[in-house]
């Protein structure tokens, strides 16, 4: 294990921002890994895994501890070779640092549903399923089989079924009760070839109508147009990683949209010129008189719009749901614009908006 000292960590994250980490480490097998999270445990030292760095904040002072890199490279899909039919399904067995719309692209490519609304996504593999990554009506705790995963406690690799996993909406064990007890090196997905593509999200809904209106197309849409319709509303939104474009230095979604009660929906309601667009809050009893508001709805209703900024940190002028670093924005300016925001939707629906990237170092 090569072991490195004040390594600037902003180059590792998207919204590229932060100081560097005391120590740094790049693991690419499971050996690796042990190594690192054991010289941790032997010095006492935090740990900080770090993927594809899109969904992290990197504090100015960076991150007095080891951060480990995961670089686990390999995909296997064992009875891809099998002529399936399309009523079975087919296991993707990705290690942890696999980039994650590289393997969406493979699965399309091999007609594979599951993945399709999840392209576009920046990140890698070992982060999907400790945030639940999810949109456009799909989550990735629909399709995962088991997680294989380095248990600090137990000092041993363990693998864990979904119902393990403890997954809801942008929640799992992993990030919440196990927080940094788990490394993640893999993860099985369980796909079905010759699957329709999923069709439950209006916004892409309706741009495959258009698109197929336009073409005259009288058949069913493609796994492959699906995925396509996806990566363009992302970039339509500056959700989409695209050389060169200011509103792509981000940490994507920066807030998530909150879970409400249905009373609490209906005074929200009352108050505004037009009612929040809902979403269903997901399966099981605690989400019954539930419903999810877009958390962008609610900061342009707290009175903030598109390109709003603070300093070189800002609203992205696509999306109101992204923080963006204009260029020289510390880590200290895109928490007070953060903050700014929250207190103001606070203050006028007394609802507590949960930031959604993970904050490291202080």
């Amino acid at each position: 294990m090569l072991l490195r000292e004040n390594v600037p960590l902003a180059p590792y994250t998207t919204l590229g921002v932060g100081g560097p980490a005391r120590w740094f480490a790049e693991a690419t097998n499971e050996d690796e890994m042990v190594a690192a999270a054991e010289w941790a445990r032997n010095r006492g030292a935090k740990l900080l895994v770090l993927g594809g760095g899109s969904n992290l904040v990197v504090a100015d002072a960076g991150f007095d501890g080891l951060v480990l890199h995961v670089a686990l490279r390999g995909v296997a899909a064992p009875d891809s070779a099998l002529g399936l039919s399309d009523c079975e399904q087919r296991v993707y067995r990705a290690a942890a640092g696999e980039d994650w719309d590289s393997l969406v692209e493979r699965t399309v490519l091999e007609g594979c549903a599951g993945f399709e609304c999840l392209a576009g996504i920046p990140g890698t593999v070992g982060g999907t399923p400790v945030q639940n990554v999810g949109a456009y009506g799909q989550e990735v705790s629909d399709v995962i089989e088991c997680v294989r995963a380095y248990d600090r406690s137990a000092r041993a690799f363990v693998e864990l079924g979904a119902e393990e996993c403890g997954f809801s909406y942008r929640r799992s064990r992993f990030n919440t009760a196990d927080r940094d007890r788990f490394i993640v090196t893999r993860v099985d997905y369980r796909l079905t070839p010759g699957g329709a593509p999923t069709l439950r999200y209006a916004d892409v809904q309706r741009a495959i109508e258009v698109g197929r209106l336009a073409e005259r197309l009288d058949r069913p849409p493609t796994l492959a147009e699906v995925a396509a319709t996806v990566r363009r509303i992302r970039r339509s939104k500056g959700m989409l990683l695209v050389e060169g474009d200011p509103d792509c230095r981000s940490a994507g979604s920066f807030f998530k949209n909150p879970i409400v009660s249905e009373q609490l929906f209906q005074e929200i309601a009352a108050v505004s010129p037009t009612a929040p667009p809902t979403f269903s809050a997901g399966a099981g009893a605690e989400n019954e008189a539930r419903v999810k508001i877009p958390a962008a709805w609610l900061i342009e209703q707290a009175g903030f719009h598109k390109g709003y900024a603070l300093g070189a940190a800002a609203i992205s002028s696509k999306h109101t749901l992204a923080l963006v670093n204009r260029g020289g924005a510390t880590a200290a300016e895109i928490l007070v614009l953060a903050d700014k925001i929250r207190d103001a939707v606070q203050a006028r629906f007394g609802i507590g908006l949960e930031m959604e990237p993970v904050l490291a170092g202080k």
